[in-house]
């Protein structure tokens, strides 16, 4: 085999990072934008923290779940569950010790339930995927917002 052709091969096996599964994530966050009080967003530093990061705070620090649990939630290892909770928990600290904006989007997720929410009463509520809401069941207004819709999925969602 030629030297070129064995480089690329070392490069496509060993350099290439593994595929990242979707993870499972029970239902959006009702709020994704935090910052501290007094200070304007632009002078602020951002911090990420994604869906399945949000979830895993949920499940172990909201719940009380082992990581064995917490990761069969997720359909994911417990060593993976580990290495998220400990990134989540992270960006946690430097969110509130640091002062910077915490938003909270992004990742390979998919949910298992969404909420909806009526922006004439408020009204807030759980649906499975598989149903279609087009009016809210308090007020029958139709202006009703998509939670999981504002992260980018809907009907593929489980």
């Amino acid at each position: 085999m030629h030297y070129a052709h064995m480089c690329i091969i070392f490069a496509i096996i060993y350099i290439m990072p593994r595929p990242q599964f979707n993870r499972i994530v029970h239902e959006p966050p009702l709020y994704s934008d935090f910052k501290p009080i007094g200070v304007r967003r632009q002078n602020l530093e951002q911090i990420i923290l994604t869906l399945d990061e949000f979830e895993a705070l949920r499940l172990a620090d909201q719940l009380g779940f082992s990581h064995a649990v917490a990761a069969n939630e997720m359909e994911i290892s417990r060593s993976t569950f580990s290495r998220l909770i400990e990134k989540a928990r992270k960006k946690m600290a430097d969110f509130i010790i640091m002062g910077k904006t915490l938003t909270i989007g992004g990742g390979t997720i998919h949910f298992r339930v969404n909420i909806i929410q009526c922006r004439d009463c408020g009204h807030m509520f759980k649906i499975n995927f598989e149903q279609t809401i087009t009016e809210c069941p308090s007020c029958h207004s139709n202006k009703i917002i998509n939670l999981a819709g504002g992260f980018g999925h809907g009907k593929c969602c489980i």
